[in-house]
C-alpha cells in the first residue's frame, strides 16, 4: 500500500512504545499513535488518560481525554488529583507521550503561546497535564509534525521542559527533585530522533521519501545526524489497515 507522511509518522511512533508497559496519553498525534502500538507492538500497555482513567481500553479512538469511551474496560477511575499525586508523582508512568507547538533542540516544548506571553500572535491550549508528565514521566516521547515554525532555535514560553539547556540538563533536573529523565524520542513526518550525550536531539532514522536537505530546511538549527543513519521500515499492510479502518477512518489525523 502506498502510504501518508503523518501515517508514517503515526507507525514509527507506535513502534517506539515495544516493550513498555504504563503511557500517560496526550491528546491529537500521542493518542492514535498509542492506540495502535496497543493493538500491535505493545498489547499488554497500560493507556493512562489525564482525565482519571488507568489501563483504559477504548473501544474506539477516543476523541479528547474526556471522551466516555476512555472509560470502557478501565483498571481504574479516579479523580484527576489521585492520578497525578499518586500515579504520576508517584513514579509510576513509564513513558508520557507528547505534542506540542515548538520544539527546541533540546526536546523543551512549547503548548501555551506563540509570541510574547503578554501580547500572543497566537494563544495555545496551555500545558494541562504536559508539565506535569514532562517532569514526572520516566521517559518523554514527542510525537510532531516538522516545519521551520515547530522546530525552533528558541521557543516563545517553555511549558514542558526538556533537557533544558543541553547536556547539564539532566543534573538540573536531579537538582530539582523530578523524577524523569527527560525526553528519548521525537517522531516526525520526516524521521526519528534520539538525545546524544549533551541532550541534543540526533538524527538517527529517515523515513521512505525523505532526505536530509528535506530534514534541514524544515527545522530551525543544524541538526547532529548519527553516523549510522537508517531508513525508517515502511507501514505493513496491516498498521495500514489499522489506522485506516479503526483508528481514524474519517483520515482527520492522517490527511
Amino acid at each position: 500500500m502506498t502510504f501518508s507522511r503523518s501515517e508514517m509518522m503515526i507507525v514509527a511512533a507506535a513502534r517506539e512504545l515495544r516493550g513498555q508497559r504504563v503511557c500517560f496519553v496526550g491528546v491529537g498525534l500521542p493518542n492514535i499513535a498509542v492506540n495502535l502500538a496497543k493493538l500491535t507492538v505493545a498489547p499488554d500497555l497500560e493507556l493512562v488518560y489525564e482525565a482519571g482513567v488507568f489501563g483504559a481500553r477504548p473501544a474506539r479512538l477516543p476523541l479528547s481525554i474526556g471522551d466516555p469511551t476512555i472509560v470502557t474496560g478501565a483498571t481504574a477511575v479516579t479523580s484527576m488529583f489521585e492520578l497525578f499525586g499518586f500515579y504520576l508523582q508517584g513514579g509510576l508512568i513509564d513513558v508520557g507521550f507528547l505534542g506540542a507547538a515548538q520544539i527546541d533542540r533540546f526536546g523543551n516544548l512549547n503548548s501555551t503561546v506563540i509570541g510574547e506571553y503578554a501580547t500572543p500572535k497566537t494563544r495555545l491550549p496551555g500545558s494541562g497535564g504536559a508539565c506535569e508528565i514532562a517532569i514526572n514521566a520516566r521517559q518523554v516521547f514527542v510525537i510532531m509534525r516538522q516545519s521551520k515554525r515547530s522546530f525552533v532555535e528558541r521557543i516563545d514560553f517553555r511549558t514542558s521542559p526538556g533537557n533544558l539547556g543541553g547536556k547539564d540538563g539532566a543534573r538540573v533536573r536531579r537538582e530539582q527533585g523530578w523524577l524523569g529523565t527527560g525526553p528519548s524520542v521525537v517522531v516526525t513526518d520526516l524521521g526519528v530522533y534520539n538525545f546524544d550525550e549533551d541532550g541534543e536531539m540526533r538524527l538517527d532514522s529517515l523515513h521512505p521519501g525523505a532526505t536530509i536537505e528535506a530534514v534541514r530546511d524544515a527545522m530551525a538549527w543544524q541538526p547532529k545526524v548519527s553516523p549510522t543513519l537508517t531508513e525508517t521500515a515502511p507501514p505493513s499492510d496491516d498498521e495500514l489497515r489499522l489506522v485506516r479502518e479503526s483508528l481514524d477512518p474519517e483520515g482527520i489525523y492522517t490527511k
